[in-house]
């Protein structure tokens, strides 16, 4: 038949109506589940569903939610704001970011004031004359948007920035600015306060009540989640957490005076985006119903609250640092598709020092292209409906809120964060993240798998980290907590890849693994890949084949390779046969001898030499830092 047929074209093309699905019998949840049924072939169902962290049950198939209504957030065809990054030290640096980001596409600039929640070891000086510096040449009364990441000790540059609008006979109502105080998070985030949230609420209140006097808009008090995902906290504490510093807030501000309805509209939310679109987006969703239960019960109409997003930290590598391109933009897209008001995207080299141009560019122009081309801010709420993220978002919002009611029983977000309840709850999340990740179940990819030994790093800005203030000595009455950690769940695998520069530095040579690959390519091919990437990981190199033509050439092979480490390679038929002969030949040789996967006859390989076997969810991290130990370094 000919692939394209003239006549046929122009029938269709005039007036013939094509029918798709009525050339199929219908289909239903039960035909698809025999289906399935048939490939399980009596394995259970449930092996197709997966657990969030929040133990939430994800299934594998869902239908359309018809009774599901759209989450009011973001207004439909609006796009988001886009906020880059200021935190050069510099003030004229800075200065020269903020005019540049703002010419090419951005439309607010969010300032990182040093020791702040994301000030990565940089930031701005927290000073009038460094904010006057930074903020040269920028209409802050031409819509663009100015956020604050603020720290304890630079709760004063709220004053400092409302002081330059009035310098600047800008009327106040007319500067789109969000002020950002958040003493909770500051709390969580350095573990003291010079006071306790009873005796600083009061200038809490009076701060806000002063800017809204001023006539500033703001919203003033942010709600921010980010210090629960940056310790590893699941989705559902990152949006309790959240949702009861806003409640504190909301008192406080009631008890200074303030009407409901204009303290809701002081307060904002600020949430973590990363690579896990669906329970992003789900996020995002639940966050908005949750805060309109808050209003409703505080006896408000709900209306949309504003909600920004960054990207997150824990998810960022420096190892492979390109790939944080496209884990970022999977964030963007989530939390745009969530609804989320204003988005900050971390640039790709964020973990290896300060940005360069390229890679704040980068970033912005992420955005531009999700916004620009992708269209993703035409609709409002595309997730309305969809079975999977209206389940999951329902099982969200339950999850948080049980959690919520705990922070409120042990009386409320300051008081949780004194008796140390979230930092426990988020401590054991962290736990099993980490040892997904060490155990390959969690993918960091160009770290845990499919890693780059040979990558060449890109540049960043040659300046300097600020020296940490963090162990400063507080104030007699000073309050303390265990403070919450900020972690990137690389971590582990970038300081054994860390060992491994440093042997290169010193001898010229990186640690080596010999692949002793046994059979033809077919026999062995997967097991060798996954013995180079596990052993890359760590910065351990493989040395690799095509298989050799018997045991003495493999044992000549692995003599020549300089390895002191070897790794049998092959299929587990192939294993049943020769990998005994094969350990017998390499093991008098090497250091460590290793076997792929985890065949049957364990004790007569161990016997014949084989020392450890690695496979898919072994701890990966401890059986690296067991090799370097063997290999003396």
């Amino acid at each position: 038949m000919a692939l394209y047929d003239h006549d046929h074209w122009m029938t269709m093309t005039t007036g013939e109506t094509l029918s798709f699905a009525g050339d199929f019998a219908p289909a239903t949840r039960a035909d698809w589940r025999k289906l399935v049924d048939a490939v399980l072939k009596g394995a259970p169902f449930e092996r197709l569903e997966s657990k969030t962290y929040d133990g939430l049950t994800v299934e594998p198939l869902y239908e359309r939610d018809p009774s599901a209504h759209v989450v009011a957030g973001r207004a439909p065809g609006h796009a988001w704001t886009i906020l880059q990054r200021v935190d050069h030290p510099d003030p004229a640096a800075a200065n020269a970011q903020a005019l540049d980001d703002l010419e090419n596409g951005a439309t607010g600039l969010i300032l990182i004031f040093a020791e702040s929640i994301s000030a990565n070891g940089f930031g701005l000086e927290p000073s009038p004359a460094s904010l006057v510096r930074v903020l040269e040449g920028v209409d802050l009364s031409a819509g663009v948007a100015i956020d604050l990441n603020l720290s304890p000790s630079s709760r004063h540059v709220v004053h400092d920035l409302a002081a330059l609008v009035k310098s600047r006979s800008i009327a106040p109502a007319s500067a789109d600015i969000r002020f950002s105080i958040n003493p909770i998070g500051g709390f969580a985030a350095c573990g003291t306060s010079p006071r306790r949230w009873k005796d600083l609420a009061p200038y809490f209140a009076e701060m806000i009540s002063g800017l809204a006097g001023d006539g500033f808009c703001g919203p003033f008090a942010v709600a921010d989640g980010r210090v629960i995902h940056n310790a590893g906290g699941s989705d559902a504490q990152e949006l309790a957490f959240a949702l009861a510093s806003a409640v504190t807030y909301l008192r406080a501000l009631e008890a200074g005076s303030m009407t409901l309805d204009a303290a809701r509209n002081a307060i904002y939310f600020r949430l973590s985006a990363d690579a896990d679109q669906f329970l992003t987006m789900a996020k995002f969703r639940s966050l908005r119903k949750l805060w309109a239960r808050i209003e409703a019960a505080c006896g408000l109409a709900p209306k949309p609250v504003m909600v920004t997003a960054e990207t997150a930290w824990r998810m960022m590598t420096r190892r492979d640092p390109y790939v944080n391109m496209l884990r970022n933009a999977i964030a963007v897209a989530a939390a745009g598709l969530g609804g989320a008001d204003a988005i900050t995207m971390l640039p790709h080299t964020a973990p290896l020092g300060l940005p360069d141009a390229f890679a704040r560019r980068a970033a912005r122009n992420t955005q531009l292209l999700l916004l620009e081309e992708s269209n993703l801010a035409r609709v409002g709420d595309p997730a309305a409906g969809s079975g999977a993220l209206e389940t999951v978002t329902q099982q969200l919002c339950a999850a948080a809120w049980s959690l919520f009611q705990d922070i409120e029983k042990a009386g409320g977000a300051w008081a949780a964060l004194e008796s140390g309840l979230i930092q426990k709850s988020a401590a054991a999340v962290l736990a099993e993240r980490q040892k997904a990740v060490t155990r390959g179940k969690d993918i960091l990819t160009g770290t845990n798998a499919y890693p780059d030994i040979h990558e060449t790093t890109p540049a960043v800005l040659n300046v300097a980290p600020l020296p940490s203030k963090k162990g400063a000595a507080v104030v007699a009455s000073a309050v303390s907590a265990e403070p919450l950690p900020r972690i990137r769940l690389a971590e582990p695998f970038e300081l054994l890849r860390d060992r491994s520069d440093a042997i290169l530095a010193k001898t010229g040579t990186r640690p080596k693994i010999f692949l002793a690959n046994i059979g033809r390519l077919s026999d062995f091919t997967a097991r060798a890949t996954f013995a180079k990437s596990f052993f890359e990981a760590g910065g351990i190199e493989a040395v690799t084949n095509d298989g050799f033509a018997n045991l003495e050439a493999m044992g000549a092979a692995f003599k020549a390779s300089g390895a002191q480490l070897a790794c049998l390679c092959s299929s587990d038929e192939i294993y049943a046969r020769e990998a005994v002969a094969a350990a017998k030949v390499l093991a008098p040789v090497p250091k460590y001898l290793y076997l792929a996967g985890r065949p049957a006859g364990e004790d007569a390989l161990r016997s014949a030499g084989v020392g450890a076997f690695i496979y898919a969810g072994c701890d990966t991290v401890a059986m690296l830092q067991a090799a370097y130990q063997m290999l003396g370094h």
